[in-house]
């Protein structure tokens, strides 16, 4: 049977990952979570004491990392591993989410995770989500889809999911955050956020899962006919 691959970018908690794990489940394809290993980086580097604004410090850091995806049963979907353990639960952090997006724009650890996401592309039949995929990850990619949602939704959701972890946690905070990975992600130099030209967008702000899911499967019936 025909694969094909699927890039789905969009801006931070637009519903991207949810929409990618959908997907990858119903076609029962391998479902990459780009923004998982940037975090697994990210944590790392904190974890390390890692001086990101030095070159030679990323290089030797990167020497030592390994990232894995292995699928949990009782989730459904695949956890993230960072030499060997298990940091799911870790990397969503706000603490990790405050850095990400600094980590993410530096040019080797950019290359770093594409060399990886390009690999795990060659049988195809995956779905990766993330910020670069459509335009640098996988341009050639058989189905774009760029995900996207009014702010004040994007909040809710983040809130929502951040209060779960933290009671402590401000819609401010979360709001001040979302901004700022926005504008980084919007700015930085290498690979920044942008709709690829082919790219579908999908604005799932006053729709249900389901029913973007089913829109996207849709899509996907139209490229598996070509």
């Amino acid at each position: 049977m025909k694969k094909i691959i699927i890039a789905i970018d969009g801006f931070s908690s637009c519903g991207k990952s949810t929409l990618a794990k959908q997907l990858a489940k119903k076609l029962n394809y391998v479902f990459v979570d780009s923004g998982a290993m940037y975090r697994a980086i990210t944590l790392y580097f904190l974890r390390n004491h890692i001086d990101w604004n030095s070159e030679n410090a990323v290089h030797e850091a990167l020497q030592n990392i390994t990232l894995d995806f292995e699928y949990n049963d009782l989730k459904g979907t695949s956890d993230i591993f960072l030499n060997d353990e298990n940091v799911e639960s870790f990397i969503r952090d706000m603490l990790v989410s405050e850095s990400v997006s600094e980590v993410s724009t530096i040019k080797e650890v950019r290359e770093f995770a594409v060399a990886q996401q390009q690999q795990m592309g060659n049988k195809k039949g995956i779905v990766m989500d993330g910020r670069d995929i459509g335009t640098t990850v996988f341009p050639d990619a058989e189905l774009k889809i760029f995900v996207t949602a009014d702010v004040a939704v994007r909040v809710a959701r983040r809130y929502q999911e951040l209060f779960a972890k933290d009671a402590n946690i401000t819609l401010e905070e979360v709001q001040q955050n979302l901004e700022m990975r926005d504008y980084i992600d919007s700015n930085r130099e290498v690979s920044p956020l942008k709709k690829a030209n082919d790219a579908i967008v999908l604005d799932n702000s006053n729709i249900t899962r389901d029913e973007q899911l089913s829109i996207a499967l849709e899509w996907v019936d139209e490229k598996l006919k070509d």
